[in-house]
């Protein structure tokens, strides 16, 4: 199955954080191959943003791997019960990475559908469970069976990674979409003085 290489995540968050946007998210669970397409993302940016965890490049056991190679993840859990996937990016040493924010399952999706929702959610979804199923990084992370054990995860391995299309892990082209890319403040951060105003949340939304 191609992936997207190391190389990828060398380069500038807040870019990285645009370009995440379409891409695929590939969950290898138990053997089975969950696949979802990223639809919102957040850039964190150690050396100069209040609302990062290694803001001033301020390093702890939480963190580390954010100032590890670029292509990791970084797994860390907020309220001592929701956990969040974030991409490490930019070179060794300089602590920045993308959050994943918003998914939307293409394959698989019975398992993620039960991950999220227990086994007794049935095959059919609620309107409500339609609306909040992969719409924050705690739900995706529930639905992927992603925790603080999977922190440090290569991104090239064989467990977590990214590609570009359905046809790298051998599944048909999607329906075509009408879509833009929307940017604006990020979600929880008002604690962060400016940085909470810096517009590096990003979002597809679908044309009419």
């Amino acid at each position: 199955m191609a992936r997207l290489p190391r190389e990828y995540y060398l380069g500038d968050t807040v870019k990285i954080a645009q370009d995440l946007l379409g891409k695929l998210l590939v969950r290898v669970l138990d053997g089975e191959t969950l696949v979802c397409r990223i639809t919102e993302t957040e850039g964190y940016v150690g050396r100069c943003d209040k609302a990062c965890h290694a803001y001033g490049y301020h390093r702890t056991a939480r963190n580390a791997v954010m100032f590890g190679p670029p292509g990791h993840a970084y797994l860390y859990l907020i309220y001592g019960m929701h956990h969040c996937l974030n991409l490490v990016t930019e070179p060794d040493g300089e602590p920045s990475a993308v959050l994943i924010r918003g998914l939307e399952a293409i394959s698989g999706t019975d398992t993620i559908r039960r991950l999220r929702f227990g086994p007794s959610c049935g095959d059919k979804l609620t309107a409500y469970q339609r609306k909040n199923f992969l719409n924050g990084p705690g739900k995706l992370c529930k639905a992927l069976s992603l925790t603080t054990a999977d922190n440090g995860l290569d991104l090239t391995g064989d467990t977590l990674f990214l590609c570009e299309s359905p046809e790298d892990v051998g599944l048909p082209r999607l329906p075509a979409k009408r879509e833009h890319m929307c940017a604006g403040p990020r979600v929880g951060v008002d604690y962060a003085e400016e940085a909470k105003d810096f517009p590096w949340r990003f979002w597809l939304e679908t044309e009419e």
